[in-house]
């Protein structure tokens, strides 16, 4: 029987050590999805005294060339613990990372629980339950990983390289507000260098709400999602500061030293 934590004490040690990303040991990786969850929950716990609660959920690889390149044909979850949401506009210290990019996404804030039900949920379900939208930066903590020979296994179990997220202003979204097709603008030290739009945000946050209340750790009342990457994920370099603005949303910052 596949015991969880001989992998999530693995890759804590790999993070304390700072160590370079590799796929987990054949004699100690998961085999199936579900057992790379199992194990993302297991290194969490570990992780829990000091990073704090979980603050919310990310979804990654919902592209299908990500998904082609790491062998699956869904996206996969992770997640974000309270002390790693930041406040646009917010300093960042590369030298916390082993080597950390951006992504830019649509994160959105619920105002009720996703509880367990009888139907899944979908779009239209999920849309009742957003209290507030924000832009926001996802903080990728990949460990210099080779992304073509990473195995998404591994990728779940290492919590989907969450280092992670910005977020700037929260507001209601207007009435009929739609989620997708929003353009998005990533400028970095003040020139514009890509342009993007938002991909079925609510889509993935109802598969997130689905895996969540499978999982027994349904998505709660306060907690914050980001959506998917709008823009491809960039380098940060010291020095740099990178704004993301999202048409009819708002901007986030933040500086990296």
């Amino acid at each position: 029987m596949f015991s969880p934590a001989p992998a999530a004490q693995f890759l804590q040690q790999a993070h304390d050590n700072r160590a370079q990303y590799r796929n987990l040991p054949e004699a100690i990786a998961p085999t199936s999805v579900a057992e790379a969850y199992a194990v993302q929950e297991a290194l969490c716990r570990l992780w829990a005294s000091r990073l704090g609660a979980i603050a919310g959920l990310k979804i990654a690889t919902t592209t299908k060339v990500m998904q082609r390149l790491m062998g699956i044909d869904h996206p996969c979850a992770g997640m974000i613990f309270a002390s790693r949401v930041h406040r646009s506009p917010a300093p960042i210290r590369k030298a916390d990372y082993v080597n950390v990019r951006a992504e830019c996404e649509l994160a959105v804030r619920l105002g009720r629980d996703l509880a367990p039900r009888s139907l899944a949920y979908d779009r239209d379900s999920v849309r009742a339950a957003v209290a507030e939208i924000m832009p926001a930066f996802e903080l990728i903590e990949d460990r210099g990983a080779d992304y073509g020979s990473c195995r998404a296994t591994s990728l779940i179990a290492d919590n989907a390289w969450n280092g992670g997220i910005v977020i700037g202003p929260a507001a209601a979204p207007a009435a009929g507000f739609a989620y997708d097709g929003v353009r998005g603008t990533l400028s970095r030290n003040g020139r514009e260098e890509a342009t993007g739009k938002t991909d079925d945000p609510l889509g993935a946050l109802a598969w997130l709400a689905n895996l969540a209340v499978e999982r027994g750790r349904p998505i709660s009342a306060g907690m914050v999602v980001i959506t998917g990457s709008v823009i491809p994920t960039v380098d940060i370099g010291a020095g740099d500061t990178l704004t993301f603005a999202l048409d009819g949303v708002g901007t986030c910052a933040l500086t990296a030293a």
